[in-house]
């Protein structure tokens, strides 16, 4: 059976763009497109796509509410974000409300490709690469995002494992679960650490069972009262 997919993407030639890749790849099927955010979600809600592929910025609702209630009543639903508007605090942001993938729509279309094939495989795909805070012009746009940020401050110092952190997890964990919060896919941790990507999926198992979560969003939490990452 087909992979159900819902595009909702206001930027009609982008649209069609990843309309077009997306139907060349095999046992997927494009089922609904879509400019307006609420004529998206209020389709997604009624035909329960397996796989929702949208932008944030939309008319008619914005996209990390369309999010909210996706999550809340189709949880079986996984869901890739491109959006032309990447802030640093995103990825991590879009990891707490439950979605499976980011990606900067600057990207080239195989990049958003092998997004997509991650997410679909039923794992976690985050762009890594992302520039600094929205400005306060998008922030205003966005509605639903943070105020922009007070006057600069002076930098904080790096986070510092807990005790706690410390005595449950082995040094080579603590860096495998600092990277995964800050939603590097596994294949760009086993990169980065020159480890195999099997190995790297094993360190996050134990991890997570070591500190008793089944999610990524709960792992993500438990780093940022540990100390292994900035809230």
């Amino acid at each position: 059976m087909a992979i159900r997919v819902v595009i909702i993407e206001d930027e009609a030639v982008y649209r069609h763009m990843l309309s077009m890749a997306l139907s060349r790849m095999r046992g997927l099927a494009v089922v609904g497109e879509f400019a307006d955010g609420k004529e998206g979600l209020d389709y997604c809600l009624k035909e329960k796509p397996s796989l929702l592929v949208l932008d944030l910025f939309l008319p008619g609702m914005h996209g990390l509410d369309i999010v909210r209630e996706v999550r809340a009543r189709l949880p079986e639903t996984r869901i890739l974000v491109l959006t032309g508007h990447p802030d640093s605090d995103l990825p991590a942001r879009l990891m707490t409300l439950g979605v499976h993938g980011f990606v900067d729509k600057s990207e080239p279309i195989n990049y958003v490709m092998q997004a997509l094939e991650a997410v679909m495989g039923g794992g976690m795909f985050f762009a890594t690469n992302v520039p600094p805070k929205f400005t306060p012009a998008q922030a205003q746009e966005a509605g639903s995002l943070p105020p922009p940020p007070a006057p600069a401050k002076p930098a904080a110092p790096a986070p510092v494992p807990s005790l706690e952190a410390v005595k449950i997890l082995s040094s080579r964990e603590l860096e495998v679960v600092q990277l995964v919060a800050d939603g590097l896919s596994s294949k760009e941790i086993a990169s980065r650490l020159d480890l195999s990507v099997r190995t790297v999926e094993k360190h996050r198992a134990n991890i997570m069972e070591k500190i008793g979560v089944r999610e990524v969003a709960s792992l993500v939490r438990w780093c940022v009262q540990a100390g292994l990452v900035k809230s």
